[in-house]
């Protein structure tokens, strides 16, 4: 009998509000924006297309990526699902930068200080976190709360934001340290993972368009 995989989907929150309004967001409790709403209407579809059933769901307190798990799922007709939230999958702290406009924040700090802000591994923003720090939380809550599922055959669902799940790709797809500061996680589409129960991955992609 063939040993059982699990499945890990992993979706980026639709565009949120300052997303829209390019302002650094971090741990700002910001809404989705409509093109948010769209884009997890449509992330919802594309998992039905594929007849998902999802055993449990996973996300972070911030309700831009509560909104869009809740959007998917009730596309998915799956609006009972057990749900935990947790800040450890927040999006990184951008500190001081919380809430200025990313154009602006270059104007005052200056274009290199902003992008090694943004761009490097283990330099944080003025009392915010670096990339480093936030896969420092995500991954050991990961390991607890998640991977036991998805070793154990389930079908999960995490839908986080841009650095949190950018930790987690980074561990999956055994990504380097400078790589992974040039991975762009797009909004509302989900990544598969296929998993089995040693952890090792057999399958990985993106789900961008119905399936036949």
């Amino acid at each position: 009998m063939a040993a059982k995989t699990g499945t890990l989907i992993l979706i980026r929150h639709g565009q949120s509000q300052w997303n829209l309004e390019n302002r650094f967001t971090g741990w700002v409790d910001v809404p989705l924006s409509p093109l948010g709403v769209e884009e997890a209407t449509r992330a919802g579809q594309i998992l039905k297309s594929y007849g998902y059933v999802f055993d449990r769901g996973f996300t972070s307190a911030l309700i831009r990526a509560q909104d869009t798990l809740r959007i998917v799922l009730e596309q998915m007709g799956q609006t009972d699902l057990s749900i935990e939230q947790s800040e450890k999958l927040n999006e990184r702290h951008y500190g001081d930068l919380q809430g200025l406009n990313k154009a602006e924040t270059a104007k005052q700090y200056g274009d290199e200080q902003v992008h090694i802000w943004r761009r490097s591994y283990d330099v944080p923003p003025p009392n915010g976190e670096s990339l480093k720090m936030t896969l420092e939380r995500t991954l050991p809550y990961y390991k607890e709360k998640i991977e036991p599922h998805v070793l154990a055959g389930e079908t999960i669902i995490v839908a986080a934001h841009g650095n949190s799940l950018r930790s987690l790709v980074k561990m999956l797809d055994n990504i380097n340290d400078t790589d992974i500061l040039e991975l762009n996680i797009p909004t509302g589409v989900p990544r598969r993972y296929i998993i089995a129960a040693d952890g090792t991955v057999l399958e990985r992609g993106y789900l961008e368009a119905e399936k036949a």
